[in-house]
């Protein structure tokens, strides 16, 4: 029998090649810390990284790394507590997809041994503002550039955990994120039978940064990769997970 060879396509300008489309995930919060760890992780494992920050006049580490990455690495700008820039950036971004969206955001009060009953009402909002709605406001905005087999998530902590709050301290910033979580869950209990799109609210563990301070357990380099690991691991499987970098399961 004659070997059998491929057929030549009639255009070959048309051929399916099998190569698939760059994965691309928009990243909210990206400039330091670990927004722009998770930046550049993203960026190490083929993917185009759309990173934002709050001040567009500044530079920031987040464009040294586009440097390093020309074409993978888009750069916009928001402060996530205007709802004005919200929508802008929203509007900017009409029509492309991504495959991920992560809204990485998070700050904390300047005594964090503060009993709940020593804050400030102003400070208690600006706490939650930032820490629980804005990243909501953002979910819900963008979630429609996001297709329903794609992923949605956002940066909490194990100390937003209620069920595993047993010594108390940082009283104000353990509240934003167990709201954080309870807004997540609420978004997630809204979708509709027929979506299949996968949620996850993330504890990065303490590390060292300019939020976690210097006496904190972890490097960046010893939570990041394996938490970015954890969230393409998590692709594909539908429904809201409260997991930790290393994949495990976080009580609520």
């Amino acid at each position: 029998m004659a070997p059998q060879f491929p057929t030549k396509p009639e255009n070959p300008g048309t051929a399916n090649t099998d190569i698939s489309p760059t994965p691309s995930i928009l990243l909210i919060g990206a400039s330091r810390g670990l927004g722009l760890a998770m930046a550049e992780e993203f960026l190490q494992k083929g993917w185009h990284v759309t990173g934002t920050v709050r001040d567009r006049h500044n530079r920031t580490q987040l464009h040294d790394l586009a440097d390093q990455f020309p074409g993978k690495l888009d750069i916009e700008f928001i402060d996530i507590c205007d709802q004005q820039q919200i929508a802008d950036l929203h509007q900017r971004l009409a029509g492309k997809r991504f495959d991920i969206l992560f809204v990485n955001a998070g700050t904390s009060n300047r005594d964090p041994s503060q009993t709940i009953g020593e804050i400030t009402t102003d400070e208690f909002i600006h706490l939650m503002v930032t820490n629980a709605l804005s990243p909501m406001r953002v979910v819900e905005t963008f979630q429609d550039l996001v297709p329903g087999d794609g992923m949605i998530g956002v940066m909490s902590s194990g100390q937003g955990s209620i069920a595993n709050n047993e010594t108390g301290q940082r009283e104000l910033y353990r509240g934003t994120k167990a709201a954080l979580n309870m807004y997540m869950r609420s978004f997630a209990a809204r979708q509709t039978a027929i979506n299949s799109r996968a949620m996850v609210v993330m504890a990065p563990g303490w590390v060292k940064t300019e939020l976690g301070g210097p006496d904190a357990r972890l490097t960046i380099d010893e939570s990041i990769p394996s938490l970015v690991n954890v969230l393409l691991a998590k692709q594909g499987k539908p429904g809201l997970e409260y997991l930790d970098y290393l994949g495990k399961t976080v009580p609520w």
